[in-house]
């Protein structure tokens, strides 16, 4: 038995430390003390809460998102007599991600503004622990060329894809021979058993009210309108190499079940567990090995019974009709699942800010890709002039359909 203690402290990086999973992350770490350190943390605007990281964490860089609050952080730093080295702006968050003295880097940057790290961290062959599931979408086959090109281990963090990756042959190799399909399993948000006719009323607060998870804003609407599971059958494409018609989704309320893989024999393997992100955070940190994570296990003898919906049942193709564009963008022309992206994030933060309606979500996403052609992104300048192509072409529908 290997003797984890003898081995070297491993250096993260956490990209998006103050987010929920960032957050969840650091608690991670802060119960394996000898086995990592904190090299470096990010963050976009919350200078007070990556201050207190930086007091408990003492990593060798903090990087704020803008100017700003780099200086902030900066002034608040030195008054406490923190050796942290304070940076700012999207360089300085894409050279922590890569600098050469990081083992493994955390990508929990919402958005499409995590793909230049992202980036960075794959051509600088990291293991990359991926919880922004828009770099696949957005990077698609692109980033999936970064990774191979730099010798990066790239572990998925969603708990829908790290259930699929632990239920998979170690080989990689054996995947395409072996699978039949991946079933994506999803609770069905706030929203599950709701008239589909009502949801043009929904609010904010509401559709953040997740039953099972705690999440940020942004991907609690998505869960509410499984955009979130159409951007994870996106993702789970590129992350495993299979066609998009291998890729299914099932509605399971419970959460334990979080995926499974379908073999040709018609066996079905499944990851359980509790609805922690500090499973699959634990698992990505410290793959292949398994360590505790902090999460609560699964108590058999006192689970509740453990039921399935079809998409096609009980009113849910109405309910959440952005599902279906995952396979639509996936057989479309390169680029598109990035202009479903860039659509959605529009169409959100206009939700959240009360310029649109929830059941209008669907139609910005809808008539963006309607009226963004994309060709086929060859660089990094391709993908964000595509991004912002299409970013602008959302907000002109957002204006136009707007509440």
């Amino acid at each position: 038995m290997i003797d984890l203690r003898s081995k070297p402290k491993q250096r993260v990086t956490v990209l998006g430390s103050t987010g929920s999973i960032g957050v969840s992350t650091l608690g991670v770490i802060a119960r394996h003390p000898d086995r990592f350190e904190v090299f470096a943390l990010s963050a976009s605007t919350q200078t007070q809460m990556l201050l207190q990281q930086c007091v408990q964490f003492k990593p060798m860089f903090a990087v704020m998102a803008s100017e700003q609050h780099g200086r902030e952080l900066e002034q608040q730093c030195r008054t406490l007599g923190l050796s942290t080295r304070v940076l700012w702006g999207p360089e300085a968050i894409t050279m922590i991600a890569s600098h050469e003295l990081v083992d493994s880097v955390m990508a929990a940057i919402v958005g499409a503004a995590g793909l230049a790290s992202c980036l960075g961290a794959a051509r600088a062959g990291k293991r990359l622990l991926l919880a922004n599931k828009e770099a696949l979408v957005v990077g698609g086959d692109y980033f999936m060329q970064a990774v191979a090109t730099g010798g990066a281990k790239l572990l998925p963090i969603d708990s829908e894809h790290s259930a699929v990756f632990q239920s998979l042959p170690d080989d990689a190799s054996a995947w395409a021979s072996q699978i039949d399909k991946i079933i994506l399993t999803a609770s069905g948000g706030p929203f599950r058993q709701r008239d589909s006719q009502t949801l043009r009323d929904v609010t904010p607060e509401q559709a953040c009210a997740h039953p099972n998870w705690v999440m940020g804003r942004k991907i609690s609407v998505d869960s509410a309108t499984m955009m979130n599971k159409a951007l994870e059958v996106i993702e789970a494409r590129f992350l495993f190499g299979v066609r998009p018609d291998q890729i299914e989704v099932v509605i399971h309320p419970q959460s334990v079940i979080h995926s499974m893989v379908q073999y040709r024999d018609n066996s079905v393997v499944a990851q359980l567990g509790t609805p922690d992100m500090k499973v699959p955070i634990a698992y990505g940190l410290s793959w292949p090995d398994r360590m505790a994570s902090g999460a609560a296990a699964l108590d058999f003898r006192s689970m509740a019974d453990m039921t399935f919906e079809s998409l096609d049942s009980n009113g849910h193709e109405q309910r959440f009709p952005g599902l279906k564009l995952a396979w639509s963008t996936l057989n479309a022309p390169s680029g598109s699942t990035a202009v479903l992206n860039a659509a959605n994030e529009v169409a959100v933060a206009a939700f959240l800010e009360r310029k649109i309606r929830f059941d209008q979500i669907h139609i910005v996403n809808l008539e963006t890709i309607e009226a963004v052609q994309p060709a086929s992104p060859q660089s990094l300048e391709d993908i964000l002039a595509l991004d912002a192509l299409s970013r602008d072409a959302a907000l002109e529908i957002v204006r136009r359909v707007g509440v």
